[in-house]
């Protein structure tokens, strides 16, 4: 992001997108959705912010995620943001459409849906709250793989879904052509060196201050939240770990401590939107049951984001009035 004072990407890296074994490329942002002041889905907004994630470290959006408030936008609104970043990104970078639901047949349908319209790749989140065993999930997980051409990532987080991929599931999920990937959210270093100890499933880290540790142990890259503010210092610290220069990737990582901490001192989508909002860059409001950023919580990222070696524009008219 603009004003950023940490250490450039390595331009000589091939193409990441087109690197074996990464199927989405290095780095990718959980993007979130840009909404009006009135609380409607900013398209316009959405186009332009998925634009400047491609052009500062992104080689590829997670439309419809967590971040992306699935929770709380209707299908046809994720269908009009799938297309929106579509045409403005869709040439330029991998365009993954957040399909998962607790709910078998729904999934199918999102994931339809957003076949049609023209996704690169699916996300799939595990089942919420009716907690399925895991031949459950192995179930789903291949039935909405069979339903589809597209790549599916799966998504491991247990702490929002209350149940997680063991080893086994993801080693058999993994046989599937389709099931190419996972996000992983499970903060279990010992579970994924056994996952990457067992197959070649690809894994990204699902929670940003994890990748350097993920990457130790056979990841790939992450699919990041801070990435909305530092995807090129997060791009930069990938690569340098793959062209073996771990010493670069650590400075990377220990300088970004106070933003992978300060982004997450409440809600992520929150702050996200928060800051954001502080680089003049489509955001709006969180949609309830969420609450926008107080006063005190802004002032207290725009205090980790410097710490951490972000330089954070003046306070703007939008955010004061935030």
């Amino acid at each position: 992001m603009a004003g950023s004072v940490l250490v450039m990407a390595d331009a000589s890296l091939p193409s990441p997108a087109s690197s074996p074994g990464r199927p989405f490329g290095r780095v990718l942002t959980a993007m979130v959705t840009p909404m009006t002041p009135d609380g409607a889905i900013d398209l316009d907004g959405a186009a332009r912010l998925a634009s400047h994630l491609v052009e500062h470290g992104s080689d590829g959006l997670v439309i419809s995620g967590t971040t992306g408030e699935s929770a709380t936008t209707s299908d046809g609104e994720k269908e009009q943001l799938l297309r929106a970043v579509l045409d403005a990104v869709g040439e330029r970078a991998t365009v993954v459409a957040g399909v998962g639901t607790n709910d078998t047949a729904h999934t199918m349908e999102l994931a339809a849906s957003a076949e049609k319209a023209g996704a690169h790749a699916l996300l799939a989140v595990t089942p919420y709250y009716n907690k399925p065993p895991q031949a459950g999930l192995l179930a789903h997980f291949r039935k909405v793989a069979d339903g589809t051409s597209l790549p599916v990532m799966l998504y491991d987080i247990p702490g929002r879904t209350g149940v997680p991929l063991e080893v086994d599931t993801i080693v058999r999920l993994a046989e599937h052509p389709n099931i190419v990937a996972v996000k992983d959210a499970k903060l279990d270093l010992s579970a994924t060196s056994w996952v990457k100890a067992r197959c070649d499933i690809a894994v990204y880290s699902g929670q940003d201050e994890y990748t350097l540790p993920l990457l130790a142990v056979g990841g790939i890259g992450v699919v990041g939240v801070v990435t909305h503010v530092v995807g090129t210092e997060m791009t930069a610290m990938v690569a340098a770990f793959e062209r073996g220069d771990v010493a670069a990737a650590r400075t990377i990582h220990l300088q970004l401590m106070p933003v992978f901490t300060g982004m997450f001192r409440t809600q992520g989508l929150i702050l996200t939107k928060a800051a954001l909002t502080m680089f003049g860059l489509p955001a709006g409001p969180v949609r309830l049951p969420l609450v926008d950023a107080t006063p005190e919580q802004r002032a207290g990222l725009r205090a980790d984001l410097e710490r951490g070696g972000v330089a954070v524009p003046a306070e703007n008219p939008v955010e004061a009035s935030a």
